[in-house]
C-alpha cells in the first residue's frame, strides 16, 4: 500500500487499533464518511418528514375531534424531531471542517483526544466526556 491509499477501517478494527493510531489518516477517513453519511441521512429524513408533515395537512378535513387531534399530535412530534434534525446538520459540518484542519478527535477545551469509543456513539463530540460532564454540572449549579 503507497503512502496515498489509505485504508477503511470497520468499527470494530478502529475499536482494536493502538493508541498510537489515534486520528490518523484511517481513523479521519472513518469518520469523515460516517459524518457525510450521517449528514445524507439525516437530510434525507428531514425531506421525508416535511413531505409527511404536508401529507398530514391535507387531511386536516377530518371530522372526527380525537382524529384531528391525533393528527396535530403527529404533526406536532414529526415537527421537533425535524428541528432537532435541523440542529444536528451545522454540528456535522462543524465536525467535517474540525478533519479538513486536523483537530479532529481532540477536546475543544482542554485538547486532550476525545476518544474512539465517544466519537463512534456521537460523532459529533467537540468535548471529552469530562470535559463535558464539568460543564452540564457548572450549567446546572448556574439555574438553580
Amino acid at each position: 500500500m503507497n503512502n496515498t491509499e489509505i485504508r477503511m477501517l470497520t468499527e470494530e478494527q478502529i475499536l482494536q487499533e493502538p493508541e498510537d493510531h489515534y486520528m490518523d489518516d484511517s481513523q479521519l477517513a472513518f469518520f469523515k464518511q460516517r459524518l457525510i453519511d450521517l449528514y445524507e441521512s439525516t437530510s434525507h429524513h428531514i425531506q421525508s418528514a416535511r413531505e409527511e408533515m404536508g401529507h398530514t395537512a391535507d387531511a386536516s378535513d377530518l371530522s372526527d375531534v380525537s382524529d384531528r387531534a391525533t393528527l396535530e399530535e403527529q404533526s406536532g412530534i414529526a415537527l421537533r424531531i425535524v428541528e432537532r434534525e435541523q440542529k444536528l446538520l451545522p454540528k456535522i459540518k462543524l465536525a467535517l471542517e474540525r478533519i479538513r484542519l486536523g483537530n479532529y478527535g481532540y477536546c475543544l477545551e482542554s485538547g486532550e483526544p476525545i476518544g474512539i469509543p465517544r466519537l463512534l456513539i456521537r460523532p459529533t463530540a467537540e468535548y471529552s466526556a469530562d470535559v463535558k460532564s464539568l460543564m452540564e454540572m457548572k450549567e446546572i449549579q448556574y439555574k438553580d
